[in-house]
Order: C-alpha cells, then sequence, then structure tokens
C-alpha cells in the first residue's frame, strides 16, 4: 500500500531523511517514532506529496507520488501536524467543502458525513466557528477531513495531540476498527499510544531508521520509555 525506496530530503546542508525504505501494508498500523527533529513529519509529507523528495521514491497503492500525484492522493487521507482549517468556517461547512473536493455527491455524501461526524463525536460543535474550538475539537476535525471519502491509505501526524484521555481512547478505538482495510502510519512521542494501536513500530533519529519491528519485539528490550532512548542515543543499534 505504500512502498518507500531510499528516500531523502535535504533543506540545504542539513540531511533530514537519510536514505531510508519501508514499505506498509494493508492491515498494518505503523508506529513512527523519533525525538524531535528525527525526519518523521518530513517523511510524511514526502508520503503525502506536500514535499517533494531529494531523491528516493514513493508510491501509493502502486501510483507513484512524483509522477501521479492526483492518483496516488486519491487513496490517502492526511491529517498534518497542528490539522490545519478555515478557521472561519464551522466544522459543518468544512466538511461539506472537503467531501465535495473529494468527489462526494447526493446521499452518498450526506450518509458519509453523517457517519463521520458521529465517529470522531462533532455533533455538539458543527455549527461554532473552528477558530473558537478547543484544540482537542479541532484535531477530531481534522481527523474527520482525513477519513471523508473512507482511503485505504491513512497518514497521521500526532493523533491524539491535545485530546483529553477519553477522546484518546475513542480515536485509538477508531483507529484500530479502521486498520483492518487500510494500512495506516501514525507518528507519535507517546510510546503506551504504539503499544495501545499499532502493529508495528519503525524508530527514526537523524534521518534514518534505527529500529523497525513488532512492538512486541520493543517491549523485550526493557521498559518502553528506557529502550527509546538508548535507541535514539545510540547506545544499542536495534536490528530492523
Amino acid at each position: 500500500m505504500i512502498d518507500i525506496k531510499n528516500l531523502s530530503k535535504s533543506f540545504g546542508p542539513f540531511r533530514a531523511v537519510d536514505n531510508i525504505s519501508f514499505s506498509v501494508q494493508r492491515g498494518e498500523v505503523l508506529g513512527f517514532l523519533g525525538p524531535n527533529g528525527a525526519g518523521k513529519s518530513t517523511t510524511m509529507k514526502m508520503i503525502t506529496g506536500f514535499l517533494t523528495p531529494t531523491s528516493g521514491s514513493v508510491a501509493v497503492c502502486g501510483h507513484d507520488v512524483a509522477t501521479a500525484p492526483i492518483a496516488a492522493k486519491q487513496k490517502l487521507g492526511y491529517l498534518p501536524e497542528g490539522a490545519p482549517a478555515y478557521p472561519d468556517m464551522t466544522p459543518a461547512a468544512f466538511l461539506d467543502f472537503i467531501a465535495d473536493v473529494r468527489g462526494l455527491s447526493g446521499d452518498a455524501k450526506r450518509t458519509r458525513l453523517a457517519e463521520v461526524i458521529g465517529l470522531v463525536h462533532l455533533e455538539g460543535v458543527l455549527h461554532q466557528r473552528i477558530e473558537t474550538l478547543s484544540k482537542g475539537f479541532k484535531r477530531r476535525v481534522g481527523l474527520a477531513q482525513a477519513i471523508i471519502h473512507d482511503p485505504e491509505v491513512l497518514v497521521l501526524d500526532e493523533p491524539t495531540d491535545g485530546l483529553d484521555p477519553n477522546q484518546k481512547h475513542e480515536v485509538r478505538t477508531l483507529i484500530r476498527r479502521m486498520s483492518k482495510d487500510k494500512a495506516i502510519v501514525l507518528s507519535t512521542h507517546i510510546l503506551e499510544e504504539v503499544e495501545a494501536v499499532c502493529t508495528r513500530a519503525i524508530i527514526i533519529a537523524r534521518g534514518r531508521i534505527l529500529f523497525d519491528a513488532s512492538p512486541a519485539d520493543l517491549q523485550k528490550e526493557g521498559p518502553l520509555d528506557e529502550v527509546f532512548r538508548r535507541i535514539t542515543t545510540g547506545e544499542r543499534v536495534a536490528a530492523s
């Protein structure tokens, strides 16, 4: 579903992502972990076509993101960092607009809008301006726009950022439910999130993949926070 080969991104002399390769299959939830500045968001932006790689390639459902960007993006749902939206619009108007952009119309559009609004529990704030919403509700609006067209591939940058514990549980449950027929990549700095929803974990630091295995394999090394520290600081080079 996602195939990344020898992917690199440089900003002037700084190499943010350094020759990484991995693939994600249908049914996988890949947790993308790393310290700040590790290259997580840059990689996700290249997967979704928001950044052009310096070298290497990304394919989504067989479509090269560089040479067939529209075909690739039709298969993608993306929740970016910060979940930007039009602040003067309401969630109802914004999601209606996104549904139009995604080619939904008529009864199918109305049915899907109602379903997604219920999934992320936006009923109580549908007609408030987005700029007046809490960070948690803004995050839910961002998640709703990412899944409105029921994409085969989901790329979620910190999907539970700003949510309270109950909201985090609801979003994690939703991700697990959706994962059966999708490929999902989510970045997170919350190690318990990897245990809760991910079937696989990649740890990246200084633009390079240091660990690629299941969360269970990661847990075998000891307490997750300590293992994460040792891997990202170079005390232990994990097998991938």
